[in-house]
Parts: structure tokens; sequence; C-alpha cells
């Protein structure tokens, strides 16, 4: 099937269905994308399901894409086209049909929808190549499935519920789209058999119409599913596959060792799928229906993290006082060799944490999950995508400069004055609070209005079918189907801000040190020439030493933050932070400007709620002392990075648990441990041919360390090591 045979189809597909309910329109399109996108197994392959990004299509997130919902991309459709050796003809129509694409787009109808003053305070929407305070992100991600309903009807029970039902066009499309599912099913079980595959081909026939009866069918429903709906992240697979597991061990249709087997075949699919950010598997917590079950399945999971030791699928363990300790004694054991999964996720913190934060009930808050790089939502009853970034530095020296970009050279943002007019350091710090406002503002509502805008052009049927209460209500995911529609906000730069805003507070207003006019000129050179004031800059009290001063600067800014965001009044039920961070603390850092914590301009911001690199200088008791200060029931997610000499880790693994027992019971969240060597950081990035498999904590997701840009590698390598 070659490219032009796919957009030609597609194409004309969407045009005759143009006018037709939008539910319908996407079921006829998603029908003949499922025949292109899902392409061969490999030979080793003990699960079928493989997938490509194509050029033009639907989608929630495309992988490779800037959109959402219809999506293209022209620069890899010609590339398809020469790879597919297109004739003249051939690309002088697909250039026709491109045309037509790029006035579909839901990205580019969506900005041009905008109101003024949000296109205004969000002028660009590629992050990684301009300079701005915020942007948008055009994605709708976060939705975790209900599994549970899906493995217990299977596709034809499925059908039989949404049938039972006064028919709707919105019934209509999902089964249109669940019998193009059953086609990849019947597809993948005719290469199985072909292949000599007949346990498999069985599987697949059998799924294909019934419920899953096995632990080798349920899985693969599962995972076809997840592929074909769009979504990033598995749910909490334990608890949804762990009594078919226990069923076919107790009648000996299955071994162990070829549970695991599969399992690790699942591990390189998920690998293979390259999220980057996203490959959530979650096991452990309170609300499993059958906690025996699912440890078992959590124990397989473990060991398969262990032997498929890659970037995806990110394992994460939630874990209670009182819950089995075999996982935590597993997980600690595969941590400590070398390994970045699972990670770690604390009940007794988190679930309090939720019900709050989310304003839901205490069972609900039980069901939360996390995807991408640690944004919560409750399992299949919200979502909370978070298409918005603010860079919380950078809005600093923009507040500081007078609504001016002193590295783009261009207005933005609020204007307050000269930063030598502020009689006091309140007054400087109200004006910064007002600068987050403003841009908060617009923020929250191009969420709302993203959501409202895709509502009308698709109804994400896959991903609806399996979120509450979309099917009892009759209604798509965004358009008043699913209980909890809410949207995240992604934040950088928190942790230099408040370095940066107490150097300010004690050493410019307070002490007198520095001058206003002194620390501006220091800060537009990059300190050339002003060597004693980011000296006097970089050695002022910094988060991460358990020091009062600092530490209560940076919990009274991450209160305003995360308040102000969710005090945002808008359609959605909330609209919360997420202190996530990706390597998007370095790629921004790229365009921020020398900030009065001492950092040069360019350079990469703090990781999350994590110290910036190398300024927790007391201990890593001191370290953890200031990350428990920050409040975890008024945000959606925070990440706490973590690395460990395999010396403390492994030889000292008592005072490493105790250590460990002791943040959770103050009120540490979570976290995500590296145990590694310096040296091995330090020669990767000089022999990275020796380390082609050492893989590193980025942020809330892992990569290769040998695949990551100079200045992340920089980044990473620069924190602190215990």
């Amino acid at each position: 099937m070659t490219f032009y045979s796919y957009l030609k189809e597609f194409t004309e597909t969407y045009q005759r269905h143009q006018t037709e309910d939008v539910s319908l329109r996407e079921a006829y399109c998603i029908a003949v994308q499922s025949r292109y996108e899902f392409v061969p197994m490999q030979p080793e392959d003990l699960l079928a399901g493989r997938k490509r990004v194509l050029p033009v299509g639907f989608s929630n997130e495309p992988l490779l894409g800037r959109s959402v919902s219809w999506f293209y991309d022209e620069p890899r459709a010609m590339q398809a086209l020469e790879a597919d050796g297109a004739s003249e003809e051939e690309i002088a129509e697909a250039k026709r049909m491109l045309s037509f694409w790029s006035t579909q787009e839901t990205r580019k109808n969506l900005r041009q929808a905008y109101p003024d003053d949000i296109k205004e305070a969000m002028p660009e929407d590629i992050y990684w190549e301009h300079s701005e305070v915020a942007f948008p992100l055009y994605r709708i991600v976060g939705a975790y499935l209900d599994y549970e309903t899906l493995l217990k009807l299977g596709i034809g029970g499925l059908k039989k519920r949404i049938l039972s039902y006064p028919q709707n066009d919105f019934y209509r499309g999902c089964i249109i789209a669940l019998d193009a599912l059953s086609d990849v099913a019947r597809r993948y079980a005719q290469e199985a058999f072909a292949s000599g595959k007949a346990e498999l081909s069985d599987a697949l026939m059998r799924i294909a119409t019934e419920a899953p009866q096995t632990f080798l069918e349920a899985i693969q429903l599962h995972w076809l599913y997840s592929l074909i709906s769009g979504v990033l992240n598995y749910g909490r697979m334990d608890d949804d596959l762990g009594l078919f597991l226990e069923r076919d061990l107790e009648n000996n249709r299955i071994t162990e060792t070829q549970a695991t087997e599969i399992l690790c075949s699942l591990w390189r699919l998920v690998d293979a799928r390259k999220t980057v950010f996203h490959g959530r598997i979650i096991i452990g917590g309170r609300g499993r229906k059958n906690e025996a079950a699912a440890d078992r399945f959590a124990m397989l999971a473990i060991e398969a993290s262990r032997v498929v030791a890659e970037a995806e699928p990110q394992l994460s363990l939630r874990f209670y006082e009182g819950q089995n300790p075999q996982l935590m004694k597993k997980a600690m054991d595969v941590i400590g060799d070398g390994k970045v999964y699972p990670m770690l996720y604390n009940d007794d913190v988190n679930i309090p944490s939720v019900e709050k934060a989310f304003k839901v009930p205490h069972e609900e808050a039980e069901q939360y999950c996390f995807f991408g790089c640690g944004e919560y939502v409750i399992n299949h009853k919200s979502i909370g995508s978070p298409n918005g970034i603010i860079n919380l530095l950078k809005a600093l020296e923009i507040t500081l400069f007078n609504g001016w970009d002193m590295l783009d050279s261009k207005p933005r943002g609020k204007r307050f004055g000269n930063f030598e007019t502020f009689a006091t350091f309140e007054d400087f710090y109200a004006a910064y609070r007002e600068q987050l406002a403003y841009y908060i503002d617009k923020l929250a509502r191009q969420q709302e209005q993203e959501y409202l805008h895709c509502a009308k052009v698709g109804s994400f049927l896959f991903i609806s079918m399996l979120m509450d209460d979309c099917l009892a209500r009759g209604k798509s995911l965004l358009d008043g189907g699913v209980r909890y529609l809410g949207g995240t906000l992604e934040t950088y730069g928190n942790i230099n801000t408040s370095n940066a805003l107490y150097a300010i507070k004690t050493l410019v207003f307070e002490q007198k040190r520095i001058a206003p006019k002194t620390l501006l000129a220091a800060l537009e050179a990059d300190f050339a020439g002003y060597e004693e004031v980011r000296n006097l800059l970089w050695s002022a009290p910094k988060y991460g030493n358990d020091h009062d001063g600092v530490d209560a600067l940076a919990a009274d800014l991450h209160e305003y933050v995360c308040n102000t965001v969710r005090n945002q009044h808008t359609g959605m039920h909330s609209y919360m932070v997420v202190i996530i961070n990706n390597e998007a603390n370095t790629v921004l850092g790229r365009f921020t400007g020398a900030s009065a914590d001492g950092r040069c301009a360019r350079q990469p911001m703090a990781n999350a709620n994590n110290p910036a690199g190398g300024t927790d200088q007391n201990g890593v008791t001191a370290m953890l002392n200031s990350l428990v200060k920050l409040r975890t029931d008024i945000h959606a997610g925070a990440v706490q990075n973590m690395t460990f000499s395999p010396e403390l880790f492994n030889e000292n693994r008592p005072i490493l648990e105790a250590l460990l027992r002791t943040y959770f019971q103050n009120g540490g969240q979570q976290c995500m441990i590296n145990v590694l060597n310096r040296g091995d950081l330090e020669d990767a990035i000089a022999h990275p041919e020796r380390h082609q498999s050492l893989l590193v904590r980025v942020g809330g997701f892992s990569a290769r360390f040998v695949t990551l840009s100079p200045d992340v590698q920089r980044e990473i390598a620069s924190r602190t090591l215990y």
C-alpha cells in the first residue's frame, strides 16, 4: 500500500462525508486510516500490533506532527511519496490534496480562531524555536481508558451495549469504529497464521468478535485497542490483567516464564512506538479489585523492565503502608541494578492530595493515574491534557526589564515601570505575580477554546467509548461526555525563579549590596564585566538546602501559581499546574536571559521542583526536606528526580531505605531514581560509542543518554549525585 493510495482514499472519504456529523466522518476516515497505519509484525513478536504515524490523518496527538484532530505534515508527505516512487502525475495530485488539507488542519484553524488578546500573548506555537513567556500546545492527551469494561465485554459486547441506547450519530460512529478494530484483528490473525503462530492467530480471531478468555487474548485486545485509540499510556495494567494471568497460571495454560516472555514482547512493542514522554504502565496501589492477582502480574512486570532495559514503557509503582513488601523489594533491587524503572508513587500522600486538588470523592481519588511526564488524572473518569506552557523565569525577566525581552529585543507581556522605581520587594513581587496572572488567564482560555474547537471537528471515538460517562450520555469526550473535563498547564523555571526572587529580595532590597541599575546591567551583559555581582547572586541561599528563607519564598510562589491557575473561571471541571519538566527546562533555557540566581543566559533551568544543578550542597537530607515544603494538594503532578551512587544505593541499602522511608512519611509524593556513577556520564559525553545503552532520568521521562542534545546531557550531569 503506497502513501499516495492512502492519501487519495483518505481524502476522498473525508470529502464524501464532510457535511455529515463529525462522529460519522471520523469513523469512516478511521476505517481507512487503520488499514494503512497498522504494519506487519516482526518475527520475534509474541503479540500483534505495530503502528506507523502517517503524514495525514486524524489523531489525539500526532507524535511527529504539530496538530491535533485533523492533521497534515507536507514535508513528511512529500518524503513518503518520494520513497514510494510516486509518478509525476501522482505527486501533482498529491499536492492538490495536501493543499486541501491545509484548509482543514485543526491547529491552523484553531490558531486563527483565537481572540486577539490570546494571539498577542502567545504569538508563536513552537517553544523550541522562539523566545516567549507562554505557548499553546495542540493535543488531547491524558486519557486512561476503562480496560476493565473492554476486557469484560470484548468488541462484540461493547457493540451490544452501544446498540442498547437510542441511536444517534455518535453511537453509529462508535459501531463503525469498532468494526474497523475487528478488521485489524482479523488481518493480524491471517498474518499470524501464515507465520506459523497458530495460538496467536486463534487469539486474534476470537477477540475480533468475542470477549477475551485467556491472558494472551486479554493482553492482545488491550494492546490493539490502545494503538487504534491513539492513547499513549496504558492504565493500571496489573488490575486489568491480573485475574486473566492468575486464572491461566492456576489452570496450567501458561507458566510464569511464558507470561514474562509475553510481557517482554509487549514492553518491546511499547518502546518501538517511541512516544518519548509517555508509555506509562501503572502497577500497585490502593483501589485494586484483587490485590493478590494484581501483585502476581506486578512482580512479572518489574522483571520485564529488568530484562527489557529500554526508555519505554515507563513502569510506575504505586505503593502504600501495608502493601505487599515484595513489590517494593523487587523494585529497589531492579533500580539498584541501574535500571530507571519502576518510578515510585506514594499513595498515602497522593490519594488525599488528588482528592483535594481535583475535588473528587475518596474512592475516585484512589484511581489516580499519571501519564506522560507525571500529570495526574482519574482513571477513565477525567482528562487533563497539558495544552499550555509558561516559563516563570522568562516572565521574571520581562518584569525586571519593564515588558522587554532582552534576548529577542521585543516587547512582551505587561509593563509595570522601571525596576528602579519599585520601593520594596513586596511591590516588585506583586508586579511579577500580576505578570503571571496576565499569562495564566490567556492560557486557561486558550485551553478552553481548544477543547471547544476540537469538539466541533471530531469525537475521538475510541477514547470516548471507554471514558466515563460518554456512552451513557451519548456524547463524545469533549462534547459533554466525559465525567471530569480538566486541563493542565506546564510550568518551567519554578526553582530558578524562586532562587532569583530571594536573591533580589535580600541583596537588592534588604541588604542593598547590589543596586537595581547594576543588577539590570549585569543581567543584560550576561555578567561579562560583572563577575562580582554574579558571585554574590550565586552565593545567595538556594532552594534544596533546607534554608528557611528561600524555601519559604519557593513555597509562596508555588502556592500563588498553583492557586491562580486553579481559580481560573473556565468551562472545565479543573485547570491545574503540572510541574513535570521533560527536557523543556533546558530547551526553554536557551531562550531565557541571565537570571538573578546567578545562572548565565541560555543555560538550562532546574528540572521541575528539583534544586538547580549543583546548588544543593547540604546533603541529601536537606534536599529532601526542601522538597516536602511544597504543597502537593494544589496541583496535578510534580516530578522529583534523585541520583544516587551505586555505593549508597546498594552497599548501604538500609541507610538508603530509611532515608526514602522518612522522605515519604514527611510528605514525599514520588521519586524517580537514577543509580549511576558520575564518571559514567562524563565518559559518555566524551566517548558516546562506549555507552549506547546508558539510560538516564531526564525529567518525567527517561532516554538513552547518548541520544540527548549536548546541553541536556550537561544539565543532567550537573545534578547532585548522592
